[in-house]
């Protein structure tokens, strides 16, 4: 079985006539764990729709070493609709598919356990009957995280999860993730460079072209060079301490 799951070769996608993705190359392999960074409009989100499927190269090619339905996809979670009458543990089963349509009513016991594993393993199974709508961002977040995890995807994908998320469950996702990565490669893509350098193995800056850096320490100097405009922020040596050398930084704002 080869270790590659993924490879993209030489892949240019428009946007509204627009070029937004350049001539990208990357490879992505079992246990893999990349931080995708740029700035907004760079073209990550257009790469990420773009191994999904759901947009059309206009050249290059995306070779799959694995099933679609091993593909798991965490959405921004801000553009899901919480008028939608759907319960928890509906959402999460709405994650099993085998490539054909899903039938819920058709899910069978063990995709039943499953789900409700996955919300236990998240510390959500008392939201298991409750609606989307009544849900935090957190809980939402952890609970499509859930519905990601349904295949037992062997590449998971995720798209900015800090944005909505509170801090205390924002440290909660990136161990968790580590932990997922032991069995599964991991794209997260991201602005902030500072916090997710720390669980990332390998960054690529995606502005039109794709550098890829093949570690997780990367300096100011750097993403001058691979032309990613980013601010790096320093949390110190363990996420999310506050130094108290930001004080001085609190009028630039």
């Amino acid at each position: 079985m080869s270790e590659k799951l993924l490879d993209i070769k030489n892949l240019d996608v428009r946007f509204d006539k627009e070029l937004v993705l350049r001539k990208v190359d990357l490879e992505i392999n079992k246990r893999d764990f990349i931080g995708m960074i740029g700035p907004n409009g760079g073209g990550k989100t257009t790469l990420i729709k773009a191994i999904l499927g759901l947009v059309e190269p206009e050249c290059g090619e995306i070779k799959f070493n694995i099933p679609s339905n091993k593909l798991g996809y965490l959405p921004q979670i801000n553009q899901i609709d919480k008028r939608f009458p759907i319960t928890v543990l509906d959402v999460v089963r709405s994650g099993k598919s085998n490539g054909k349509k899903l039938n819920l009513f058709k899910s069978n016991r063990a995709d039943l356990k499953y789900a409700e594993s996955l919300l236990d393993e998240m510390g959500i199974l008392n939201l298991r009957d409750r609606a989307i709508g009544e849900l935090s961002g957190g809980q939402m977040q952890r609970v499509f995280l859930c519905r990601s995890l349904m295949n037992q995807p062997e590449l998971l994908i995720l798209d900015e999860p800090e944005t909505f998320v509170d801090n205390q469950f924002e440290s909660e996702l990136y161990e968790k993730l580590k932990e997922l990565n032991k069995r599964m490669a991991i794209i997260l893509v991201s602005h902030d460079v500072g916090t997710i350098s720390y669980y990332v193995k390998t960054i690529a800056c995606v502005n039109l072209h794709l550098n890829y850096h093949p570690s997780n320490v990367i300096s100011k100097e750097q993403l001058a060079a691979y032309d990613c405009p980013l601010q790096i922020i320093t949390h110190g040596d363990i996420p999310h301490t506050v130094l108290s050398k930001h004080d001085n930084h609190e009028h630039h704002h």
